[in-house]
């Protein structure tokens, strides 16, 4: 059975306990408080640290993609004045290929007019220069309108044909040939061509001799048995078998 003493007692042990947690109640808050400040701080400390390591690596990204940015940028420039060079490089291309096909265009129709030309004068060259010339000749085309030769050819063989032709112009040239004589039979000449002006004939016996000029048709040869001694001298003074001299011979003007 409790005594009243013992009821007594309990009673003041948990008066005692009751003060004593009581005194312990702000303490343990603050404590708390405490340790919940301190977690704050060192989650402030680690996220500023973060931070700051994330900072400069977005930084230096920053850095990265600004230059690629500007490679980029350079490259497009780069790009950009090709496109442009190009374009005008294409732009005189083509109106350097425009000015070439005109050019080709006119050449090839003073081809074609120069050939006709040089057809017509063909009959007009005496044997010896159809002789040297015949090379070029066979070269002209036929039709010069459809002619599949090209245009630098063309000219190749107009310009050698025209130096021949020159050539035998500002030259004196003896050659052999045939020519009648009063019977009409067919005797063996030496002609002394002066160019392509006048020529002279003349055969060894000196029966048979004559002058020639360019005609309509052809050379046409005329007999002059009188000025058979002067063309045998002119040839042998072509021939440096004779010293030169002056001699008349007859002309033929037209």
């Amino acid at each position: 059975m409790i005594s009243k003493r013992g009821i007594a007692r309990g009673l003041a042990v948990c008066v005692a306990g009751c003060r004593l947690w009581a005194a312990d109640s702000p303490v343990t808050a603050a404590r708390e408080t405490l340790a919940q400040w301190v977690q704050t701080r060192q989650l402030i400390s680690k996220t500023r640290t973060d931070w700051e390591a994330d900072k400069e690596m977005l930084g230096q990204t920053k850095a990265l993609f600004e230059r690629e940015l500007a490679a980029v940028a350079e490259q497009m420039g780069k790009l950009s004045t090709n496109s442009t060079v190009a374009d005008a490089e294409r732009r005189k291309a083509e109106a350097e290929l425009t000015q070439h096909g005109e050019a080709l265009d006119r050449a090839k129709a003073l081809a074609a007019e120069l050939e006709k030309e040089i057809r017509g004068i063909l009959p007009l060259l005496p044997p010896p220069l159809k002789a040297t010339a015949q090379p070029w000749i066979s070269r002209l085309p036929a039709d010069s309108a459809n002619t599949k030769a090209g245009v630098v050819d063309r000219f190749q063989t107009l310009v050698g044909l025209l130096n021949e032709v020159d050539k035998f112009n500002n030259a004196i040239t003896v050659a052999n040939d045939k020519q009648p004589n009063a019977k009409g039979d067919q005797v063996s000449v030496d002609v002394i061509y002066l160019g392509l002006g006048i020529a002279y004939f003349v055969d060894a016996a000196g029966e048979v001799a004559g002058l020639g000029s360019p005609g309509p048709a052809g050379w046409q040869w005329k007999l002059n048995p009188e000025i058979a001694p002067k063309v045998r001298d002119a040839i042998a003074i072509y021939r440096s078998q004779k010293a030169a001299e002056f001699l008349g011979l007859p002309a033929v003007i037209q």
